[in-house]
């Protein structure tokens, strides 16, 4: 099975502790490089992460994002910190002694660490995040695939289209060998009078030389042949597509220049297109 680069995925869980959603997209990259984005709380998350998006995917550029939100409700009853507020009652009555004034109770009580609420279990949270984001990388490498397989299907379309362009130029060449043959012998009449069966077969030779397309039209066949293989195996292929992509231009292109005939050179337009198209879907596999 081959895989896009590009796809999405969304998962959110609920517990507790509150609520999170991961997120996980992905664009067309040369190499794999991840980005992301998530609360400090669970920056130690990442590396572990990153790991396992290294043993998934090859090539594309990865964005994760986690939004968190904990629920206030369960936080636990409010703490008194009765030790500090004891220091700052102290504190704040000989400021009060030096400056004139009153202790407002509540300034008291806002002085960070005074009034605390039970820390959740951020071990605890941390695996259920972790289970959550392993569900979320499933269904994304699942859209990845699903993106893949379409792709694949019109890759196959298209090879198909040129098995078929290939079989007509195959098709036409014996009727463009005759045509040039009598063409070759029409251009002779009007300068020579009486034609030489001999000088005739060895202007035919060099001219069939010329315009032979029977190497071009097997390594066609070769290559549909070679990149149906590859579109079997699956993996991380699309670098190999590519690659076989060039050839397929340069065997279009070496049919193109040595056409005579214009069913021929549509042949050849049209195996570019071909070509072509199936280039811009192979950018975005991995």
């Amino acid at each position: 099975m081959i895989h896009s680069m590009t796809g999405y995925a969304r998962h959110q869980l609920k517990g507790d502790w509150g609520s999170a959603t991961w997120e996980i997209r992905s664009v067309n990259q040369r190499y794999l490089e991840t980005y992301w984005r998530m609360p400090e709380q669970f920056r130690s998350l990442e590396p572990v992460l990153r790991d396992k998006i290294r043993k998934a995917l090859q090539r594309g550029k990865v964005e994760c994002n986690l939004r968190f939100e904990a629920d206030q409700a369960n936080r636990g009853e409010l703490q008194l910190n009765k030790t500090l507020a004891e220091q700052l009652i102290q504190n704040a009555e000989w400021v009060q002694q030096q400056a004139g004034g009153q202790i407002n109770p509540v300034d008291i009580l806002r002085w960070p660490g005074v009034m605390e609420t039970p820390e959740q279990d951020a071990d605890a949270i941390s695996k259920e995040l972790l289970a959550g984001w392993q569900e979320a990388l499933t269904a994304f490498i699942e859209s990845r695939a699903s993106e893949g397989a379409n792709t694949a299907v019109m890759i196959t379309t298209r090879l198909d289209k040129i098995t078929e362009q290939v079989a007509f130029v195959r098709e036409q060449m014996p009727a463009v060998m005759q045509w040039q043959r009598e063409r070759l012998k029409t251009r002779l009449a009007d300068v020579i009078d009486e034609l030489d069966p001999q000088r005739i077969e060895q202007e035919m030779i060099m001219v069939a030389q010329k315009i032979d397309v029977a190497e071009e039209l097997d390594r066609l066949d070769s290559h549909v042949s070679e990149t149906q293989k590859i579109l079997k195996k699956g993996g991380a292929c699309g670098r190999r597509l590519d690659f076989m992509m060039q050839e397929f231009n340069r065997e279009a292109n070496t049919l193109a220049s040595k056409s005579i005939n214009a069913e021929i050179t549509q042949a050849a337009v049209e195996l570019k297109v071909l070509i072509e198209q199936m280039r811009e879907q192979i950018q975005n596999l991995e």
